[in-house]
C-alpha cells in the first residue's frame, strides 16, 4: 500500500535529520495518512478512503465528500476517487468533460 492520500495526493518527502553535531543523514517525511468512512448524499453510501488529515480537514470545510470530488482537478485524485467523482456527476448531472468552443 503506498503511502499517499487519495484526495490530495500527498506523499512521502525527502530531507535531513540534522544531529547536535550537524551531520546530515537522509530521511522521510511521511504524510499522516487515517483510514476513513466518509458519507455520499449523491450515491447514498458510505466511501471508505485513505487520506491525509489535511484532506479529511478540506473535506469538512468543502461541505462533504460530494462538493469536494465535484471541485477537484481529476489529475491529483486515485483511480478509485475519480471513479467516485464521475459517479457523483453522473449522479448529479454535472457533465465530466467539458469543451470549450474557441
Amino acid at each position: 500500500m503506498s503511502r499517499r492520500c487519495e484526495l490530495t495526493a500527498k506523499g512521502p518527502q525527502v530531507g535531513h535529520k540534522v544531529s547536535h553535531s550537524n551531520i546530515k543523514t537522509k530521511r522521510r517525511f511521511l504524510p499522516n495518512l487515517v483510514n476513513v468512512t466518509f458519507i455520499s448524499d449523491a450515491l447514498a453510501r458510505n466511501v471508505r478512503l485513505r487520506v491525509s488529515t489535511n484532506a479529511l480537514k478540506s473535506v469538512d470545510h468543502n461541505g462533504g465528500l460530494d462538493k469536494f470530488l465535484l471541485k477537484a482537478k481529476a489529475d491529483l485524485l486515485s483511480p478509485r476517487a475519480l471513479d467516485l467523482k464521475r459517479a457523483i456527476e453522473k449522479k448529479v448531472g454535472k457533465p465530466v468533460f467539458e469543451k470549450k468552443a474557441g
